[in-house]
């Protein structure tokens, strides 16, 4: 694939819910290696422009394309093929499970009579945990249960099951939602990691302020269409701030600063 051609493009991509108009001409792409903050007020469409992604959702109208090839037939079981994983706000964990068990939960590695290679996936659980995902504690081991983890730990947990399996793009739903300071600090160094490791990401948030750290593209949707479109480094903090009070009206900025007002 050229290096220009991105991982996954919507061209005039529509969705209608009977005479409602979810997407309205909505165009969008994603590099191979880029992470986009994708944002928005409630309602504004961003659960459907992920459903449309992740094959929930068919389109009324529009074009979908992997890697400059036109997708067809598109469902969820393609998008999971392709390697888009969505990790949702609730992460979809069994928290009574370790770790290592999250990890390869329905995708087990077995020997030729079936029997699982417990082993074999604690080493690479381990693997996934230290050096691709940077846990640096030794205190955390494929052995603990994920229900004793901090809610950052936990997430941590959910992209690595992601990265696991080949992702190439790597849906975060609300990741940093409910955490403390120190606990979002350690999610957005995940995120950090999963352009580390050449991966793209969709980074879906309320908050500006965790966004605007980590991302390479700002994508704020609002009533079913692309308001905006910036490169973070073509847009400031405060002059994105300003672009959106301008463009989606105060009662959407005010909630994304009252969020990062709360930490």
């Amino acid at each position: 694939m050229d290096k220009q051609t991105p991982l996954f493009e919507m061209k005039a991509v529509t969705k209608k819910f009977n005479t409602v108009e979810a997407l309205r001409g909505v165009d969008l792409s994603i590099g191979s290696n880029e992470t986009i903050g994708l944002l928005g007020d409630n309602g504004a469409g961003k659960s459907t422009l992920i459903k449309i992604i992740t094959g929930v959702h068919e389109p009324t109208s529009g074009e979908l394309f992997w890697k400059g090839e036109k997708l067809t037939n598109y469902n969820v079981n393609t998008a999971r093929d392709l390697g888009i994983e969505t990790v949702f706000q609730d992460r979809a964990l069994c928290e009574q499970h370790s770790i290592w068990r999250n990890i390869f939960m329905g995708r087990e590695i077995t020997n030729r009579f079936g029997m699982l290679k417990v082993r074999e996936m604690k080493e690479k659980t381990a693997d996934l945990m230290k050096n691709t995902m940077g846990f640096t504690s030794d205190a955390v081991q494929p052995d603990n249960t994920v229900g004793f983890m901090s809610g950052g730990e936990k997430q941590g947990v959910a992209i690595s099951r992601a990265l696991a399996f080949n992702a190439n793009l790597i849906i975060l739903d609300e990741p940093t939602t409910g955490l403390s300071l120190a606990e979002t600090q350690k999610v957005l160094g995940f995120i950090r990691r999963i352009k580390a490791e050449n991966k793209a990401c969709i980074f879906i948030s309320h908050n500006i302020y965790h966004v605007y750290p980590v991302v390479d593209r700002i994508v704020l949707i609002d009533r079913g269409r692309v308001a905006y479109n910036y490169r973070k480094d073509e847009v400031s903090l405060d002059d994105l701030i300003r672009s959106m009070y301008e463009v989606a009206g105060h009662e959407l900025t005010d909630e994304m600063n009252s969020a990062g007002a709360g930490g």
